[in-house]
């Protein structure tokens, strides 16, 4: 964009995020340090983005007619996808239309919607590594490719399945033995955004480490397209959801270059406007697997990702400001400025409105930070805050977060 204007005037800059949990308030605080006014849509009243944007909007967002009615009546100069369950074809005509533009990508948003159209992209268009797939529309299916009893190679033991639509990890598991295989497709079942009943299933990578790659394509001063790296991001997951994260992950320089190459590949081809031009500015979290020298991509987020949050500690830009200046059109720094660490803090009840002990204690921890997302619903496992930790390295980071994430206690009342 040349200009930006002035929130709630007539020549305001108006951003529309579908999708507002925790992701979604940083990008709209990054949007509104930079005089965007912003409107935050999400499925329930009072998610965590419509806490501090200019307007909330709620509606079922996977509802083709209640989203091109939303977009129409808002007109927002760009509409910014923060979750997969949207209909993204709808977006796809909004943008074709000449509505709004969408970012990074319409088409982006439509084929990360799903891990069959990301993964059919990455594997059978661009023939990028990645771990042997099938997928299944049923438990028989599901059986038959891990035995190869389906005519083609066997997926074989371990493997993972998960729902072809889900977030943070839901409805993901890894299965051992034929006996896990009934329980693995009904926790994908019910662990799917929407009722999809399909899964895939992906052979078992016997990786040293994965990573995050943050991937930014943004303008620079010439105004040209230009593709630039975050330091990569260690991360742990348990059962698909991430837990903890850490800034930089250290990596052999061939396999450092492999995983830019791959990321590169994916966010070009992702990047690909209404006419064939490089256009779909903005930042990609690219999830990689890491043996030695080896790469293998596993996914793509054309947004913020939840790994991510620790660059709020670790560099001068994080990954939200990342995203809000990319999509601008303004130019980008990826530069790290620490070492640093997040840990997750679970909600451990099923509650309303919960409260938080511990913070102060937790805070007296040198380095630390915390973010409480204000969700207003608890779960046992829904995340409700992070700690960050900064420090000389990424052992003592990620020691002093989970020492700082085990102080807060949250509590129903």
């Amino acid at each position: 964009m040349k200009t930006l204007g002035t929130p709630l005037s007539p020549n305001a800059t108006r951003v529309m995020l579908l999708g507002s949990g925790e992701l979604g308030k940083e990008v709209l605080i990054a949007l509104q340090r930079l005089g965007v006014e912003t409107i935050a849509v999400d499925r329930y009243e009072n998610a965590p983005g419509q806490q501090v944007a200019h307007h909330a909007r709620t509606i079922t967002m996977s509802d083709a007619a209640q989203l091109r009615t939303l977009v129409e009546t808002e007109r927002p100069a760009l509409v910014v996808p923060e979750i997969e369950a949207i209909a993204t074809a709808e977006l796809q005509r909004l943008e074709a239309e000449g509505v709004v533009r969408v970012v990074p990508t319409a088409r982006a948003a439509r084929l990360t919607m799903d891990r069959e159209g990301i993964r059919r992209l990455a594997a059978e268009t661009l023939a990028l590594p990645t771990s042997p797939y099938r997928f299944c529309d049923s438990l028989a299916e599901l059986q038959a490719a891990i035995d190869g009893t389906d005519g083609a190679a066997a997926i074989g033991y371990p493997c993972i399945v998960k729902p072809v639509m889900s977030s943070s990890g839901k409805g993901q598991s890894k299965i051992d033995g034929p006996a896990d295989v009934p329980t693995a497709w009904d926790h994908a079942m019910a662990g799917g955004r929407v009722s999809h009943g399909r899964v895939i299933v992906e052979g078992f990578i016997d990786f040293d480490y994965e990573i995050t790659l943050l991937t930014v394509r943004a303008r620079g001063a010439d105004g040209r397209i230009a593709t630039q790296f975050c330091e990569p991001i260690g991360h742990v997951q348990v059962s698909g959801d991430y837990v903890e994260s850490w800034q930089p992950q250290a990596m052999r320089p061939l396999a450092l270059e492999r995983a830019r190459a791959i990321a590169r590949a994916v966010t070009d081809d992702l990047g690909q406007g209404l006419d064939g031009q490089p256009d779909g500015c903005g930042l990609y979290g690219v999830e990689l697997f890491v043996k030695g020298d080896d790469v293998w991509f596993s996914e793509v987020s054309p947004r913020p990702h939840d790994t991510g949050l620790v660059t709020l500690s670790t560099q001068w830009q994080s990954e939200f400001e990342l995203h809000a200046r990319a999509i601008l059109g303004l130019p980008v720094d990826t530069t790290l400025k620490t070492p640093g660490a997040s840990a997750v803090i679970y909600g451990g009840v099923e509650a309303t409105g919960l409260v938080f002990d511990g913070v102060a204690e937790a805070l007296a921890l040198p380095g630390t930070d915390i973010r409480l997302f204000g969700k207003p619903e608890s779960f046992v496992k829904r995340r409700m805050g992070v700690v960050l930790a900064r420090a000389a390295d990424t052992d003592a980071a990620r020691a002093t977060a989970k020492a700082a994430a085990a102080r807060v206690r949250p509590r129903a009342v």
